[in-house]
């Protein structure tokens, strides 16, 4: 990484391309048999992980299947959906609620400038170890669920993850915002794909041998289009109906 990249110029983006790639990017059921390049994986890859996420924890992991005969297990457990028996491959989207302390210790590794705010290394060395941390049967996340009710009553104070439950839940926030860059990205190489929530995860979980603690956030099917890859036209509900001003 540049570690003057964030006083470069920004380059000129097309709103119009980008309006493209987001209109035509549709959940695709049937694909053709050409294959993914794989520097277009690779690609779509790396655009994934650049997703914004808490903390820059990177809570996620990515199992690209495309070896035919793992792939055709992989959409028997993905219940044989067209999608996952036509795609090209198929990317298991995983959630990692547990990876945060090794992770913050190689943020601090892994900075990219010269020198180290103190900001940046209080925060991974003591203050996200209490932050994320719920101890031995969840008694430190109820501990701090008390001191948050009684500290926010007169200010604001983070509300949380005060559990094993949302840390999963906060692990699959940011898992699912680099799971749409991944779909936006192979619009934009001219592939698709089809996230699927219809799967075994335990079937998935041990045919890959995923990790114990990680969710299955998603079975991502990709490839080319093929004819009849779209089911229907697309429609969304008025968005007066779900934007608000204030």
């Amino acid at each position: 990484m540049n570690a003057k990249a964030g006083s470069l110029p920004l380059p000129e983006i097309d709103i119009e391309e980008f309006r493209k790639v987001v209109r035509t990017r549709r959940s695709i059921r049937r694909f053709t048999d050409e294959p993914i390049p794989e520097t277009v994986l690779d690609d779509c890859l790396e655009l994934a992980t650049l997703a914004p996420n808490s903390s820059n924890l990177q809570p996620w992991e990515f199992f690209v299947v495309r070896t035919p005969e793992l792939k055709a297990k992989l959409a028997h457990a993905c219940l044989g959906q067209n999608a996952a028996k036509t795609a090209a491959a198929l990317i298991v989207v995983v959630a990692r609620p547990d990876t945060w302390r090794a992770h913050a210790r190689q943020a601090l590794e892994d900075w990219p400038e010269e020198k180290l705010p103190p900001i940046v290394e209080k925060y991974y060395r003591k203050v996200a170890p209490i932050h994320y941390n719920q101890g031995p049967f969840g008694i430190l996340g109820l501990a701090k669920k008390a001191a948050g009710l009684a500290v926010g009553i007169t200010r604001p104070v983070p509300r949380g993850p005060y559990s094993t439950c949302e840390m999963k839940i906060w692990a699959t926030k940011s898992t699912a915002l680099a799971a749409q860059n991944l779909m936006l990205a192979l619009r934009a190489h001219g592939y698709d794909s089809c996230p699927m929530e219809g799967f075994d995860e335990y079937r998935v979980k041990k045919l890959l041998n995923l990790p114990g603690k990680g969710l299955v956030t998603m079975v991502l099917a990709a490839g080319r289009r093929a004819e009849n890859g779209v089911y229907n036209r697309q429609y969304r509900f008025d968005q007066s109906q779900l934007v608000h001003y204030l």
